[in-house]
């Protein structure tokens, strides 16, 4: 009891120290009133962890992949045969967590061109219902889905292997167009950050004028796949969506907002029918059509606005929703 004691006295000398000093450098007297709650900088604390605990899970698994890359002298083409071993094991890792936490389904896989095509997602704030289907669709076809990120992601230090794997990367036009036209799929977020900070509930698409995945699929000539996954922002929300933050976004093209969830709903990724080349169409409107097919999975698929409850509850159903 008495360390306790000299413990808890310690704890609080020191936060008193540490108040003393900020409150002299910045001449706020009213400091210690606002310092006082800790719980409020533990919230704070909890709000953003959930980006440290996921680069920390990406860097310990990008050091295990180097170290299976150097003990079998692994090719740097992550695409060469060599590299099926860890890539079924990650992909089978993913299928399991997906499974255990979220009772993941894929609906419409047969909609999957044998061949080359631009996946078009809408953008949760985490998104680990596209994460979940790239799995199921290298564990179920045996083709791996390369997937343009924002260029910070593509940069972040010490899981550059695990991108490289997952087939990860900061494309630019021509860059997507050559990777169609060796036959892979794409993955494309048209939302981008945007739409990650500051959809909600409702599931609102916030494209903007963006219709570069279009032009790729019209000079590759390659269709458009449509994907939806119900239940996405009951897993994972954001807080934050304030003018100040969307003027960040749109005028500094970065900002990162506090999120809380991690919440074992049902999630359920809905594969549209894809939209075939047509030579005829312009880019805005095939962006325009590849809009409508996701709003129409959406609205097809998910009651809005979306409920955590009934998110969780959906665990125990049986089939999944035709109407």
């Amino acid at each position: 009891m008495a360390d306790a004691a000299v413990s808890s006295a310690s704890e609080e000398g020191t936060l008193a120290l540490f108040t003393h000093m900020l409150k002299n450098w910045i001449g706020f007297d009213y400091l210690e009133e606002y310092l006082s709650y800790k719980w409020l900088l533990l919230a704070v604390i909890l709000l953003y962890a959930i980006y440290p605990i996921i680069f920390f899970t990406a860097f310990i698994i990008s050091l295990l992949l180097n170290i299976w890359k150097k003990k079998n002298n692994l090719p740097e083409d992550t695409f060469d045969k060599s590299w099926d071993l860890p890539k079924q094991v990650a992909a089978h890792f993913v299928e399991a967590v997906g499974r255990i936490l979220h009772g993941y389904e894929v609906i419409g896989m047969e909609n999957l061109p044998e061949g080359p095509g631009i996946i078009i997602y809408y953008h949760g704030a985490i998104v680990v219902d596209y994460l979940l289907l790239v799995a199921q669709i290298y564990i179920q076809t045996g083709k791996s889905t390369c997937s343009v990120v924002h260029h910070l992601t593509a940069q972040m230090p010490g899981i550059q292997l695990l991108l490289k794997m997952i087939g990860c990367k900061n494309a630019n036009r021509d860059e997507c167009v050559q990777i169609l036209k060796e036959g892979h799929l794409l993955g494309i977020a048209p939302g981008g950050i945007r739409e990650s900070n500051f959809s909600d509930e409702y599931y609102s698409l916030m494209w903007g004028n963006r219709v570069g995945f279009a032009k790729v699929a019209l000079e590759a000539k390659v269709p458009i796949i449509p994907i939806f996954t119900e239940n996405l922002r009951e897993s994972y929300r954001t807080l934050g969506k304030i003018w100040l933050t969307k003027w960040v976004c749109d005028h500094i093209g970065v900002v990162i907002l506090p999120i809380y969830g991690g919440f074992p709903v049902k999630l359920r990724t809905h594969i549209g029918e894809p939209i075939t080349y047509d030579p005829n169409i312009t880019a805005t409107e095939l962006a325009q059509k590849t809009k409508v097919a996701i709003e129409n999975l959406r609205d097809k698929y998910q009651e809005r606005p979306g409920n955590i409850l009934r998110a969780l509850l959906e665990r125990f159903e049986k089939c999944h929703k035709d109407n």
